[in-house]
């Protein structure tokens, strides 16, 4: 009989232990516990020996044939699920629209053409700072503008839903993790693990609603605007220095920079919530909106009627109402607040 090392414990704590002859521990060759069943089987015949032996191994087979179904289940709820449609989305003095067919309309600012979208039938759009990103019908990523730091260079994979910030981009790849590319310079480019339900990228932060309901935020935290309360959300919206989320309960937390009352909402029932420059707006259960915040340029003053979507930019805000026709109120320098027929 000798004795062989074996490492085990915290920090790799190394104990000595005695094997049988068989190279059995004694310890487990003599307890009652673990071996009375199986002796009293071999002692009742083979053929019960066997039939015993059998049906565990089915379990286990069972068992093991259960897991792997359930890691392809979960596979294909995420590889296989449909792009995340975003109709409407308003930038830094530029919007960018879907029409019924799929093509982008674009208005506003076209500096560096980031007003200019390509042709071809997409599946989401989301206009930013300098730049606009969408999702063609086979998944791929586009985008259009001002290429500083690489923001126009998507990786080669494909999206349920994409979100782009002032100078940087994030989306959700179909097996739920999240990539980000464009400015870093605070890591707003640089998400966390995991796997996630929806993203949204800001001035130079982004947050995230993860698979537990839970939020991660990355990037610039210098107004707290990383800093997400505890709970469960059903999205989030990252704004230019704050966050909007909003709860399962149907309620808006919002944190971050608060001068002009952006990160404090009002209370009640709410299907959407987008937090733009200094300013945010929500649809509410009934279809209404509400804005608060700043409102130098009329942002944050929204028009009457029922909506079906609202998308805050830096000092507009474009709503879809639930005809289906396009609205934008707020700065309008360029062009911005005027939408063509879409």
């Amino acid at each position: 009989m000798a004795d062989d090392a074996t490492t085990s414990g915290i920090g790799g704590e190394t104990t000595a232990v005695q094997h049988g002859p068989n190279g059995a521990d004694p310890a487990v060759a003599q307890s009652p516990t673990t071996q009375a069943p199986e002796m009293a089987l071999r002692r009742a015949g083979p053929r019960r020996f066997h039939a015993a032996m059998l049906r565990k191994r089915k379990v286990a087979v069972f068992l093991i044939t259960a897991a792997s179904l359930l890691s392809v289940v979960i596979y294909f709820a995420f590889a296989s699920r449909p792009a995340r449609q975003e109709w409407l989305s308003a930038g830094f003095g530029h919007s960018c629209g879907l029409k019924q067919n799929g093509a982008i309309v674009c208005w506003g600012d076209n500096f560096d053409g980031k007003a200019s979208p390509p042709k071809g039938a997409f599946l989401s759009v989301s206009a930013g700072g300098g730049h606009s990103c969408a999702i063609k019908r086979n998944g791929r990523v586009v985008c259009w503008g001002n290429n500083f730091n690489d923001r126009l260079a998507p990786p080669d994979e494909t999206f349920v839903s994409i979100s782009a910030g002032a100078g940087h981009t994030c989306g959700i790849k179909t097996d739920g993790t999240v990539a980000c590319w464009g400015d870093n310079n605070a890591g707003q480019s640089l998400p966390p693990p995991g796997i996630f339900l929806s993203v949204s990228a800001g001035g130079g932060h982004a947050c995230a609603v993860k698979s537990d309901g839970a939020i991660a935020c990355w990037g610039d935290n210098s107004a707290a605007q990383s800093t997400p309360p505890t709970g469960t959300f059903l999205s989030v919206s990252a704004g230019f220095f704050h966050t909007c989320a909003l709860r399962v309960d149907h309620s808006i937390a919002c944190w971050g920079f608060n001068n002009a009352g952006e990160s404090t909402p009002p209370k009640g029932a709410f299907a959407s919530v987008s937090a733009g420059g200094v300013h945010s707006c929500a649809v509410k259960i009934d279809g209404t909106l509400v804005c608060w915040g700043l409102d130098s340029d009329g942002e944050a003053t929204p028009p009457t009627g029922r909506f079906s979507s609202v998308s805050a930019g830096v000092v507009h805000t474009c709503g879809r109402k639930t005809s289906g026709d396009v609205i934008c109120w707020g700065a309008n320098s360029a062009g911005e607040a005027t939408p063509p027929t879409m």
